[in-house]
Order: structure tokens, then sequence, then C-alpha cells
């Protein structure tokens, strides 16, 4: 896939909640299969990708993974692909990509907690569907911490806090006091407008990823662990706690 034929429209950079759609094979190889549109999430940003099915009259391949080459969206799949130009329906494992919805979501509303009441900024983090991980830049803490935090994030998660996606130029990004914490100007230069992610009155954050709508979807979390990395390095664990 060396050459580029054209670019995908995503789907889920708006709509996370569309699970199918009919999509135009636009190149296909041992690589996987560019799609003229897709519902499938690329991985990034700590997110994996999504998985699922492409089908098409006298077909089917298991999508095993979604990511991004040469800036094209590159479904992965098990079993032979489809031919160029045909037309394919393409759908996402719901429950896999609902679950990363809840838990990038709650990753969030966490980076939210700790920094209005802690001050630290996200260093990095990633997930899986039901568990995450999120770093801080945090210096000491009680041995209450992990506990504190859960409580204050349930707390917030049950609140029914409004999840919105926006979309602003590059510009005015990079004035906003909360984008420059969650270090949008590590963003490539060429993006523009950046598409942020806002739990009202929790968290803004510049974010490629898919999330729930309202923070009551995500339901009940656990603070698994909290590990010690470094004099000013902290780690915690978070679960989704399935009831």
């Amino acid at each position: 896939m060396t050459e580029r034929i054209g670019a995908t429209e995503e789907i889920a950079t708006t709509d996370a909640y569309r699970s199918s759609i009919e999509a135009t094979v636009v190149d296909a190889s041992h690589e996987g299969v560019v799609l003229d549109r897709t519902v499938f999430y690329p991985r990034g940003g700590g997110q994996p990708g999504d998985t699922g099915f492409l089908r098409w009259p006298g077909g089917e391949a298991i999508v095993t993974d979604t990511l991004r080459s040469v800036g094209r969206v590159v479904h992965v799949l098990q079993g032979d692909p489809p031919a160029r130009g045909s037309v394919v329906s393409a759908e996402i494992d719901w429950d896999r990509r609902y679950r990363l919805m809840r838990t990038h979501t709650a990753l969030h509303a966490l980076s939210g907690i700790v920094w209005l009441d802690h001050g630290a900024k996200v260093t990095g983090g990633n997930m899986e569907p039901g568990a995450a991980r999120m770093d801080f830049e945090l210096g000491s803490v009680s041995g209450d911490f992990g506990r504190e935090v859960e409580l204050r994030l349930n707390d917030a998660l049950r609140e029914g806090r409004p999840v919105r996606v926006r979309f602003l130029r590059r510009a005015a990004a990079a004035s906003d006091p909360d984008l420059i914490r969650t270090k949008v100007n590590l963003i490539p230069e060429g993006v523009d407008p950046i598409r942020v992610i806002e739990i009202e009155g929790l968290d803004r954050q510049a974010d490629g990823g898919t999330h729930v709508t309202n923070t009551w979807e995500v339901g009940p979390v656990r603070v698994v662990k909290t590990e010690n990395k470094g004099r000013t390095f902290k780690r915690m664990r978070i679960e989704l706690s399935e009831t």
C-alpha cells in the first residue's frame, strides 16, 4: 500500500454509536483493506483498533485490527480480502467498542478529577476493553489516595455529565489553558481543526478516540492499583465494575 488512493471518511469521529455502514473498497492487499468510509476506529492515543467483520456478496472476512498506515485507515483481515471496487458491509464488534468507549470516558474523568484535586498533569495512558492505566506528574500521595480518587470519580460519573465532541481551529486550541495542560502542542502541525472531548465541568482534552455521550453510561469504576514509578511519577489502574 505505497500509493495513496483517497481518504477514508471516519464516521467514529462524529458518531461513535454507529456500528455498521455500507462502503466501497478503494484498495486491498496483504496489509489489509481501505474503504471510502468506515465505522472502524484505527488504533491510536492509547485506544486499540476496532475489530469486526466485512461482508459482501459471496464473501466475508474477520477484521482483526484497524490501524493507520500512510495516512489511511487500514482494516487488517483474517481471510481473503474483497476485490477493489466491491461494496461491503462493515460492522464493528459493538460490545467490545462500547466497553472501550466507557473505559475511555472513565480515563478522561479520572484525568479531570486528579487535575482538579491535585493539579497533576497526565503523562501517558493505555486501555483495553474494561481496564486502563493513566500516568501522572504527581509527587507524594497518602495511603488512601486511590480510595479517595475512586470515590470522587464515581460521584462525578453518577452526576450524568454530558460528554461532547467539538472541533477547534488550531490557533484557538493552542490558547486554551485546559488543552495546553493536556499537551495539545504535541499534536502534529498539519492537524487543523483539532478534535476536543469535553466532559461538562470536569475535563477538556484534544482526543481522537471514541466516547459515550454521558458519564452515567460508564457505570461504577474501581481504582485497582496505584503505583509509585518515581519521585514525581504515579500510575493508576482502573477497571469497570460490571454489575
